[in-house]
């Protein structure tokens, strides 16, 4: 009796491409963040707090209203969670940096704190603004 060949049809064969380019793809992203997770490990704790802070204080800066792009929309909702967010990251990390480091954050904090003052409608009462419950009152 002959045996009939098996059909290995386009639907096959682009499958297994799939299949293939599907693990090209996954191996590739296990190494990048392998990678990454190197590259971090090498990453000194100071560098880390005070990029970070710098990323919150350019977004608050942004929904404050201080960014120089006019289509830029104040939202004070989103920048009070941002301050709050830095005070607190500034406030907690600050013993574990340099005073200057912990210095020019502190200076950023409290420009953006006043800028949301300045901004706000109806301004918190004195200590009750964004981040002032770590700060302390900033008028």
């Amino acid at each position: 009796m002959d045996t009939i060949p098996e059909h290995n049809g386009p639907d096959q064969a682009s499958d297994a491409e799939s299949e293939a380019a599907r693990l090209a793809r996954w191996e590739e992203q296990e190494r990048a963040a392998s990678d990454a997770t190197r590259d971090i490990a090498d990453v000194p704790a100071v560098e880390v707090i005070t990029t970070t802070s710098v990323h919150l204080m350019s977004a608050a800066a942004v929904k404050v209203g201080l960014a120089d792009d006019p289509e830029s929309q104040l939202d004070l909702d989103e920048a009070r969670k941002l301050i709050n967010a830095l005070a607190g990251l500034v406030t907690a990390g600050a013993p574990e940096i340099s005073d200057m480091h912990a210095r020019s954050l502190r200076d950023g904090l409290r420009s953006l704190q006043l800028a949301f003052r300045e901004a706000s409608t109806i301004p918190d009462p004195i200590g009750k603004g964004p981040g002032e419950k770590w700060t302390g009152p900033v008028n």
